[in-house]
């Protein structure tokens, strides 16, 4: 066979056959590609050349190698050439996914707006002193509820006289009712009377199916307000996140749950000075935990009623 001639392809049967009956001097064997090559005995193909060519499948190669050990000792080998492109190509794909998902990490970490890196950002909405206020002429009856609620908007629009007389402002003010009574409404004429920040939030944005989401807007919503201080944080259908503690079960359970151990922390972390007051509303006060009832929390409770007749007019 001339030494140009490529190498004819047949059957690893036929190989096989030509190795047992001694037709070849030499057998190489690819390491990556599972091809057999083999060179006939006076064929006169030079250094390098074969003269036949098969393909085995994956795992014959103890096989084969044992027939060659025993039909040609010391005229056999194993070809260390290099893989081919697809066979590289494979073996560094999860390399490439991992160095891909490490570059979007990375982006995402200096974007700091993606939503990847916002899960523990709070969600609540601010109203700023230069947004039109609520105010309590907006706010249809409710006298008594506006009357307890007036010496949080003077204590929010004077808090240095306040602390000069050493008064005692509560930290946490609920507002209780029927839906539809004006509670929200009430909130935002504190703040707009008051002249101050008025962060608002519902209580279900903050749980999340992420154990430890909820915790960490709860820890963003009052670093947001006290760097906005004198502010009001509002916290809507608070039921929704303070439900007494073992009254449910799994891992929503778990991260309510540490949702509003966070809250309590928050509460109890403020400092008589900080100038923020939390307020939160909700339809049902009986089923709250009672650890947010407890003096130095929302120890202010308000009873938001429909209004009555002449409130209405």
């Amino acid at each position: 066979m001339s030494q140009l001639t490529a190498p004819e392809e047949i059957s690893i049967s036929e190989f096989v056959s030509n190795v047992e009956s001694g037709r070849y001097e030499l057998v190489v064997l690819g390491k990556n590609s599972q091809q057999a090559r083999g060179r006939l005995v006076g064929s006169g193909a030079g250094e390098g050349r074969f003269d036949h060519v098969a393909d085995y499948v994956p795992g014959y190669e103890e096989q084969l190698t044992a027939l060659l050990e025993e039909e040609l000792p010391g005229s056999w080998d194993v070809d260390s050439e290099p893989p081919g492109f697809w066979s590289v190509f494979i073996s560094i794909i999860p390399w490439l996914f991992l160095f891909g998902f490490m570059i979007f990490v990375f982006m995402q970490m200096q974007g700091g707006g993606s939503r990847v890196m916002q899960f523990g950002r709070s969600r609540a909405k601010l109203v700023g002193k230069e947004q039109p206020r609520v105010t309590f002429d907006d706010v249809a009856g409710l006298t008594e509820a506006k009357e307890e609620l007036a010496e949080i908007r003077d204590f929010l629009a004077n808090p240095d006289r306040y602390r000069q007389m050493g008064a005692k402002i509560p930290k946490g003010v609920l507002l209780y009712g029927p839906p539809g009574t004006g509670k929200t409404l009430l909130a935002k004429a504190v703040a707009g009377e008051a002249g101050v920040p008025f962060f608002s939030i519902s209580g279900s944005d903050f749980v999340e199916m992420f154990v430890g989401v909820g915790a960490a807007r709860v820890r963003d919503l009052f670093d947001q307000a006290k760097q906005h201080a004198p502010a009001i944080v509002f916290i809507d259908e608070i039921d929704a996140v303070g439900r007494h503690r073992g009254a449910g079960l799994g891992g929503g359970h778990d991260e309510r749950e540490q949702t509003l151990n966070q809250l309590l922390v928050e509460l109890d972390g403020f400092e008589g000075n900080a100038g923020v007051i939390v307020m939160a509303a909700t339809n049902r006060p009986d089923i709250l935990d009672p650890a947010l009832l407890r003096p130095g929390r929302f120890d202010r409770q308000i009873v938001v009623d429909a209004p009555d007749i002449e409130g209405r007019e």
